[in-house]
C-alpha cells in the first residue's frame, strides 16, 4: 500500500483539529483493506498501554530532539506485531514531527468511528477491573437505555475504594459516594448494573 496519504498544514493548529485530521486519514486507509477495528485496537493498545505507562516513551514520541528516523526505529521495535497499516500511519506521523499527537488522533479516530457505526460510546470507571459479566450486564443496560450498540472504555482508578462511574457523554452514572460504599459488594451480584442505569435520576449529572 503506498504511504497514506496527510494533507500538510501550514500552521500548526490545534491538537483536536489536528487529530481529526490525521483520523480521517487512518480511517480511510484501514476501512479500505477491511482492518479498521484490528487498527483501532492496537493504537489503543498503544496509548494506554505503551504511552500511558511510559513517561519516556511519551516524551520520546514528543521531542524535537529526536529525529524522524530514529522515531521511525523506535515504531518498528516497539509494534513488531502491529498492524502493518498502522505503522505506515505512526511513521507518516514521525515524519511530519507530529507524533506527539498520537492520542488526540486515538481520541477522534474512535470518536468518528462510533459516529460511523452508531456505537454509543461509554467510559467506566471501577476501582478494580470488571468481571466479564458484570461487564456484560453494564453494556446490556446501556443498550437498553440509548437503544444503541455501546462500547465500553474501562479505566481502573483504586481511587474510587469501590463501586463505580459510569459516563456516558456529558452526564455522569456515580455509584461511588460514600453512602454507598457498603452495598458495593453486593450489588455487583445482584443485578448491579441494572440498579445504577434503572435509578439514573438520583445520580449526578455533568456538563
Amino acid at each position: 500500500m503506498s504511504e497514506i496519504a496527510v494533507q500538510p498544514t501550514v500552521l500548526d493548529v490545534g491538537a483536536e483539529q489536528l487529530g481529526k485530521i490525521y483520523a480521517r486519514a487512518l480511517l480511510g486507509a484501514s476501512e479500505a483493506e477491511g482492518s479498521t477495528d484490528q487498527v483501532i485496537d492496537q493504537l489503543n493498545q498503544l496509548c494506554d498501554q505503551g504511552l500511558a505507562g511510559s513517561q519516556s516513551l511519551r516524551l520520546a514520541f514528543a521531542s524535537p530532539q529526536i529525529d524522524a528516523d530514529e522515531k521511525c526505529r523506535v515504531l518498528d521495535r516497539l509494534l513488531d506485531d502491529a498492524h502493518p497499516t498502522l505503522v505506515r500511519f505512526l511513521k507518516v506521523m514521525a515524519k511530519r514531527h507530529r507524533l506527539g499527537y498520537v492520542v488526540a488522533v486515538r481520541d477522534s479516530v474512535t470518536a468518528l468511528y462510533d459516529e460511523m457505526t452508531g456505537r454509543l460510546l461509554a467510559e467506566v470507571r471501577t476501582a478494580v477491573p470488571l468481571t466479564d459479566s458484570l461487564r456484560s450486564e453494564v453494556t446490556d443496560q446501556l443498550g437498553q437505555r440509548f437503544g444503541k450498540q455501546v462500547r465500553l472504555h474501562e479505566v481502573v482508578d483504586p481511587a474510587l475504594i469501590g463501586g463505580m462511574v459510569v459516563r456516558v457523554g456529558d452526564t455522569v452514572f456515580d455509584s461511588s459516594v460514600a453512602s454507598r460504599l457498603d452495598k458495593i459488594g453486593r450489588a455487583a451480584s445482584a443485578g448491579f448494573a441494572h440498579h445504577l442505569i434503572a435509578n439514573s435520576t438520583r445520580f449526578t449529572s455533568a456538563t
